[in-house]
């Protein structure tokens, strides 16, 4: 059997489970087991998939014995030698090993999310569930698709789920955050959407290999102004996905808006949003000396205002918000110095990132369990509470600010390298110093909400932390030091991906 059959499962496995615990929410027990058993499947189908292409709606390139055998002689002789016989006149899931590595690690951070919101609440929602599938949905399309126009019509899906995520939250002021979010989404989505009609235009194709081939073969002018406005329109669209400047204030409220399982994946959502928009901008644009300097303007701006925003903030789950912004930055630079090493370094970013924003937003989810309050001014003297969370939290601070020998350290430390072979150590000293701070920053937190005294008016709840949320922190704590250990078990496989990103 063809394994590549189950690149679309990736995909329809979570839609078709998402629009039955909608329809079964009465059933709570249906409900549960249907959910579990998607969730498990989330991680395991990337595993057992093939690498190849898989095409639907279409059929491959006739070069690649597409239906060329069916076509009347006629259409065989005007078609073949010609570029036609290259395209690829199909939806297209393009699988490698790259691809395998964030698709698995995505549907772990998903299974866990799923995990966490059945058993953080008295009574599952099916509604919030169905969200929480959709999104997941949306990701691997994003991980997967070779298609623009595909890549769309998930990204408005994606911004539509995170408003639903974030309604259904009860949090103080969520439905002012979901209106602002959603009125940035009209005008960040239809950029977007010009963007692509400008390159259907130009090229005919909304198939990013196609439309980087009749670039690269001279069938469009690169120089085109069309052609750069397009540009223009894919980075904003671009911005907006991944909450990078101007859009990472209401980015970083989005996720402080969020219970901790829809917060796990809004910000997975910005950290696929980075990389697959990123990389489909390195691929047609790159050849484009401004676009890689916006990329990474953009980028190093989101690093400083991350962490200088995080540093002025009263509320953990906005500082966290912020720092979670800042640290896309540092996948953006990745990406805008536009080596191979430099892409894969990013890449690499990416994951770690995927693990570790995940472990924060769940292990502060765990305080506000416990104390019902996001204010640090009003924490204090929780250690005595939860000894074995405050560990995991302090360590997932720790990890995100680059500290050995966890997985963070070592995408950081490539950076930097990646960063001094391109002939910035500027840019390198930056990366270092912004660490520094973030080790700092968290310092203060671990600080203020476990080790000073107990405020006399906070009051902690008796309940018991969550089992099954205690053992995901555990979880991505195992996870975060066999990358860090093993890092070439994942950068050998991402290191493919950035090189074809390059070459086509």
């Amino acid at each position: 059997m063809d394994g590549t059959i189950f690149l679309p499962l990736m995909v329809i496995i979570p839609i078709i489970c998402a629009i039955l615990v909608n329809l079964l929410h009465g059933s709570e027990k249906i409900t549960k087991v249907l959910a579990v058993i998607t969730a498990i499947c989330l991680p395991i189908v990337p595993l057992v998939a093939t690498y190849g292409n898989h095409f639907f709606g279409g059929y491959k390139p006739l070069a690649a014995g597409g239906l060329a055998v069916q076509l009347p002689a006629l259409s065989k002789a005007i078609i073949s030698g010609s570029v036609l016989e290259l395209f690829h006149p199909a939806i297209t899931y393009a699988f490698g090993p790259g691809q395998q590595v964030v698709a698995f690690i995505l549907g772990i951070v998903a299974m866990c999310a799923v995990f966490i919101s059945i058993a953080e609440t008295k009574k599952t929602s099916g509604v919030y569930l169905y969200l929480l599938f959709m999104l997941s949905a949306a990701l691997m399309a994003f991980v997967l698709t070779d298609d623009i126009f595909h890549l769309y019509v998930f990204f408005e899906i994606a911004a539509l789920v995170q408003v639903g995520l974030i309604l259904v939250s009860r949090v103080r002021g969520n439905y002012v955050t979901g209106l602002k979010y959603m009125l940035l989404g009209e005008i960040g989505g239809s950029f977007m959407l010009l963007g692509i009609a400008l390159l259907l235009g130009l090229t005919g194709n909304v198939n990013i290999t196609d439309i980087v081939m009749m670039i690269h073969n001279g069938a469009v002018d690169p120089t085109n102004p069309v052609l750069l406005f397009a540009a223009g329109m894919l980075i904003y669209g671009w911005l907006y996905a991944t909450g990078l400047p101007p859009f990472n204030a209401i980015k970083s409220e989005i996720y402080s808006k969020g219970l901790p399982s829809g917060s796990v994946l809004l910000q997975s959502f910005s950290v696929i949003g980075c990389i697959s928009i990123g990389l489909v901008l390195i691929r047609i644009f790159g050849y484009l000396p401004s676009v890689q300097m916006a990329i990474l303007a953009v980028s190093v701006l989101a690093m400083i205002l991350g962490i200088s925003m995080a540093m002025v903030q009263d509320d953990y789950k906005r500082i966290i918000a912020y720092l979670a912004v800042g640290e896309l930055g540092y996948i953006g630079v990745g990406l805008g110095l536009g080596t191979p090493y430099s892409i894969t370094a990013g890449l690499f970013q990416a994951v770690n990132e995927l693990v570790v924003t995940s472990f924060l937003f769940v292990g502060f989810g765990l305080v506000l369990y416990k104390t019902r309050t996001s204010k640090i001014s009003k924490l204090g003297g929780l250690l005595e509470h939860m000894p074995v969370a405050a560990l995991l939290i302090v360590l997932a601070g720790f990890i995100m600010a680059g500290v050995p020998p966890f997985n963070v350290f070592q995408s950081k430390y490539m950076l930097c390298q990646a960063a001094l072979s391109a002939g910035i150590p500027e840019l390198a000293i930056i990366m270092i110093i912004l660490s520094i701070v973030t080790f700092l920053a968290f310092l203060k937190i671990t600080y203020a909400m476990f080790l000073r005294p107990k405020p006399d008016d906070l009051e902690v709840s008796s309940a018991k932390v969550p089992k099954t949320t205690m053992a995901i922190m555990v979880f991505f704590l195992i996870i975060c030091l066999i990358i860090g250990l093993c890092p070439d078990l994942v950068v050998n496989r991402l290191g493919v991906m950035a090189f074809s990103a390059l070459i086509m």
